[in-house]
């Protein structure tokens, strides 16, 4: 499986996790299906509260009210524009999901009530240099969790095309 992450999102991420300084913060992931595994993250919701120095406790409200609005701004398109999974940052520790985060999202993708045929967990932290770490695990019903790759795309790319796009448009083009 393969995750993009926008320049966009990732500066977002920059910031809140700044402002967040030792606190964890996280939500939800949203994204757009390109094609076979591979996703774009198209948002993310970014929850402020619940977090302590060592622990983030996610607010299903919240996050559902999110989602709604995701859903709704994408004309309910599920097989194009869909969750993801969750994030949370672990500013003290190693960008690596821990027991209870694995246990967690595990939970999540066997529970009949969600009804997710996958589920994305993305840890972050944000350095001292300003280099975000990252990592990302995808959880399936009944399977171990396996790792994604993530790609950040470079922020220097024209907003609105990005790199796995313009790779598409060139070998449709037969330009290369």
């Amino acid at each position: 499986m393969k995750l993009i992450l926008p320049a966009d999102v990732v500066g977002r991420l920059r910031k809140e996790l700044r402002t967040a300084g030792d606190r964890e913060i996280g939500g939800v992931l949203v994204g757009e299906h390109l094609h076979d595994a591979t996703f774009r993250l198209a948002d993310l919701s970014v929850q402020r509260s619940g977090g302590s120095v060592v622990h983030f406790v996610r607010d299903v409200e919240q996050n559902s009210t999110f989602l709604k609005v995701f859903f709704a701004r994408t004309g309910n398109d599920y097989q194009r524009f869909n969750y993801l999974g969750e994030w949370h940052s672990h500013p003290r520790f190693n960008a690596l999901p821990s027991g209870q985060d694995l246990r967690t999202m595990q939970d999540i993708v066997e529970s009949p009530d969600v009804g997710a045929h996958f589920a994305v967990l993305l840890i972050v932290s944000l350095r001292r240099s300003g280099v975000l770490e990252l990592s990302a695990v995808a959880f399936r019903p009944g399977t171990s969790p396996e790792n994604v790759d993530v790609v950040m795309e470079d922020e220097t790319m024209k907003a609105g095309k990005g790199w796995l796009q313009r790779v598409i448009d060139l070998f449709r083009s037969r330009r290369f």
